[in-house]
């Protein structure tokens, strides 16, 4: 205020600089009523989020878990829960994650706390108010789960994923769970609009691309059939899926696969491969497959294919554009 005095007084009469103080007061008060009203939505808010408690959900155990209080700290045993849960807005109340976590980046920095093995002597020492584990924790780890359960820690589990629906529906429970259902909404709103929008213009499309997909390199190769995120993505945007006679994940052989005679080829082991395409273009017996002929092998992010959360709309946009870029630029 007084800056503002010392310029003004240069240039306006006494008359001016008074009424000029009197309006710099009441700016003040406004501030302090808008941080003060501000404060009181904060408020009103954390309250919201509270009254939504105690909330009983049905977790994938088919377990009835009732969970009194939202929880300020969560342990998130599995990579999708974690990338479910940093979408809500809990990254903050995350303090432990798994051995193969990786997205976001600030997962690097979180304890690491097992995987398919939980090291439950370092979860039990950190006390979270909520684990986040799967259906394959419960099957195998139900003393670990007990014991956790007996320190008083709201375990729950969150099972495997084979569609779209899937994803939602674990976005969904996440949400309930943690007292961000209006987030989770938002989140699964906005999926469903995005691959509307993808398949209303993949819609248009009249000479659908045979697509082979990799999920491991040469010489155990390994494909996704039907019941994957893969196989719907690639009939939400009006591809065919070559192995789409098999069942979830299955192994065939070079042979097998140049009969199949794709279009473009997918692979998906970017990250641990220098150059997948050109360890593609290379095999031998290849050269008559079209994919080869005209180039078209490509390489996607795994996680954003294979991961049931709020990125699977993503691998569906860069698969879309990789296998019709005119249609999908």
């Amino acid at each position: 205020m007084n800056e503002i005095m010392k310029k003004w007084g240069l240039f306006c009469s006494t008359l001016l600089l008074s009424m000029g103080i009197l309006v710099g007061c009441g700016s003040q008060e406004e501030k302090a009523q808008d941080e003060t009203t501000t404060d009181a939505k904060t408020e009103e808010t954390s309250n919201a989020t509270n009254e939504s408690f105690p909330v009983t959900i049905t977790d994938d155990a088919n377990r009835e878990v009732t969970i009194e209080e939202a929880p300020e700290t969560i342990v998130s045993i599995q990579a999708s829960n974690t990338e479910i849960a940093f979408a809500l807005g809990l990254g903050d109340k995350i303090v432990g994650v798994s051995d193969y976590d990786n997205y976001p980046a600030e997962t690097a920095d979180i304890q690491k706390v097992g995987a398919q093995d939980i090291n439950a002597e370092l979860v039990l020492t950190m006390m979270p108010d909520m684990a986040l584990v799967t259906d394959y924790h419960y099957n195998t780890h139900p003393q670990v789960l007990e014991k956790f359960e007996e320190a008083g820690i709201d375990v729950v589990v969150v099972g495997g994923a084979e569609s779209f629906a899937d994803a939602y529906d674990n976005i969904a429970m996440i949400g309930q769970a943690t007292g961000t259902t209006d987030e989770a909404d938002k989140i699964i709103a906005d999926m469903k609009e995005r691959l509307e929008a993808i398949k209303d213009k993949a819609a248009s499309i009249t000479e659908k691309k045979r697509v082979w997909v990799e999920v491991s390199p040469a010489p155990d190769i390994f494909t996704t059939g039907k019941n994957t995120f893969m196989h719907e993505m690639l009939e939400s945007i009006n591809a065919t899926n070559v192995a789409e006679e098999h069942d979830g994940w299955v192994k065939l052989n070079e042979e097998e696969i140049v009969q199949l005679n794709p279009d473009v080829i997918i692979t998906t082991y970017g990250y641990y491969i220098e150059d997948p395409k050109a360890e593609v273009l290379a095999r031998e017996g290849w050269a008559e497959v079209p994919a080869i002929k005209d180039g078209n092998v490509f390489d996607v992010d795994s996680d954003t294919v294979t991961r049931p959360g709020p990125r699977l709309i993503e691998g569906v946009e860069s698969l879309a554009k990789f296998i019709y870029p005119e249609t999908f630029k």
